[in-house]
């Protein structure tokens, strides 16, 4: 199998967030960045398991600039076995997923894997415009996959259940908690890492129809309210007026 996994760069989650610019850019000083967790432990994973049982290849891409390499190197460390990166700043969920389709094109990958969201941006988009751009089939939010080679039957998270559907080759799916286990990089795989295949390719599209007008962090939150029980009219006026769930 030809499984193509895509991975994005994203602050580590104890990070302090903050923006520059007018609010209008994030501010990467002194913050850890780590590989998007739904990409490494659930969407990598499950291709490695993939060509483990059916043979074949393990592509992880990246659309980034050279800062991202570490990043894509721990890839390579987890067992993918080679790595490219679309060589832009990654500017909106379209433009990634254009540029990441315009290299698949002609590759015929059976399976492009991305995770089901990226935890800074939560936005689930850059699938689905993979599978619009390249007019195959897209499964989003994927718990459980089996996989004869040539098909597959894929349990997905939907509101109140789990539905199951059967989809051939070649498709994109996304990957959500359940679809495999989390590995870890040993020495071996660390070193070997350094030796793999890492092509850095000139990006199709280099600019965004979307734009960051500005940023802003939540509201902070506020100490712990106490409420007479009897005083239930003083509840719902807060659950009300301050909380607004009522």
């Amino acid at each position: 199998m030809k499984l193509l996994v895509c991975i994005t760069k994203t602050p580590e989650t104890t990070a302090k967030i903050a923006f520059s610019d007018g609010n209008s850019k994030f501010d990467e000083n002194g913050v850890q960045f780590i590989m998007n967790p739904y990409d490494e432990w659930y969407a990598l994973v499950r291709a490695l398991e993939l060509k483990e049982k059916h043979g074949g290849s393990v592509t992880v891409i990246n659309v980034g600039l050279t800062a991202n390499d570490a990043v894509i190197r721990k890839a390579l460390a987890i067992g993918a076995d080679d790595a490219v990166r679309i060589d832009a700043e990654a500017l909106s969920a379209g433009q990634v997923a254009a540029n990441i389709a315009a290299y698949a094109k002609d590759k015929e990958y059976d399976i492009i894997f991305t995770g089901k969201e990226s935890i800074d941006f939560n936005g689930s988009e850059v699938g689905g415009m993979i599978a619009e751009h390249l007019s195959i089939s897209y499964i989003s939010y994927a718990s459980h996959m089996e996989h004869d080679g040539a098909k597959a039957v894929i349990s997905r998270d939907i509101e109140g259940g789990v539905e199951v559907v059967e989809v051939q080759n070649p498709f994109v799916v996304s990957a959500s908690k359940g679809l495999a286990e989390q590995r870890i990089p040993n020495m071996r795989g660390i070193m070997m890492a350094k030796r793999k295949p890492f092509e850095v390719v000139e990006a199709s599209v280099k600019t965004s129809k979307v734009s960051v007008v500005s940023y802003e962090l939540p509201p902070a939150k506020t100490g712990v309210k106490m409420v007479d029980p009897e005083d239930m009219d003083e509840l719902v006026r807060l659950l009300h007026e301050e909380a607004k769930v009522i």
